[in-house]
């Protein structure tokens, strides 16, 4: 098994797009305060990514990231809300685990590689209920219509994985999990206090 299947089997454990919050929300049955409390929770992460490409001494990405967070505060304000800390114990223990995990080389390659690989396909499914089945203002859109085609991440990640010793790819697919299994917990805090 290669790296990149190594990394992959663990996400494919915790795919996002399988989570019933991600499924009623393609099949536009998620409340929209639902998406309120997502937007202002899952926020409080997507405000850490910039701390990891930043670890991985990656300006020009960590720049990028910066100004998906203002797309991010665009969706928010879009659904008439903001960006908080989190308040949900599960999104809590995301951010913390993303603040743990991007504070070291190998464990935020792992920990990014678990979050970007899966953005493509979940930011087209969330961007296809939205605009289906929400009638939101359009500032709710740019940022999943940007992360529906954002691949060179990955292979950005996979790049630099592939140049480790096997000892610390072992450590990249183990923060890898851990990674995945925060994102699949903190979606089900979000869908238990909003769907329950």
């Amino acid at each position: 098994m290669d790296i990149k299947q190594a990394l992959d089997s663990k996400i494919t454990t915790y795919n996002l797009l399988d989570h019933p919050f991600y499924q009623a929300w393609s099949a536009g049955e998620l409340p929209v305060d639902a998406l309120k409390c997502y937007a202002r929770e899952y926020g409080a992460f997507i405000s850490t990514i910039p701390k990891g490409w930043e670890t991985l001494n990656d300006a020009e990405t960590a720049e990028e990231e910066t100004e998906h967070i203002e797309m991010w505060e665009d969706f928010a304000d879009g659904l008439n809300t903001e960006i908080s800390d989190a308040q949900i114990p599960q999104v809590k223990t995301l951010v913390d685990t993303a603040d743990e995990l991007f504070s070291n080389d190998e464990t935020a390659l792992g920990a990014l590689y678990a979050f970007e690989a899966q953005q493509p396909e979940t930011a087209k499914s969330k961007l296809a209920g939205l605009k289906e089945f929400y009638q939101l203002p359009q500032k709710v859109e740019p940022y999943f219509k940007t992360h529906s085609h954002n691949e060179h991440e990955v292979e950005k990640l996979l790049d630099r994985i592939g140049t480790l010793p096997s000892d610390s790819q072992k450590t990249v697919v183990h923060a890898c999990e851990q990674m995945s299994s925060a994102l699949w917990d903190a979606l089900t805090g979000i869908h238990d206090a909003e769907c329950a």
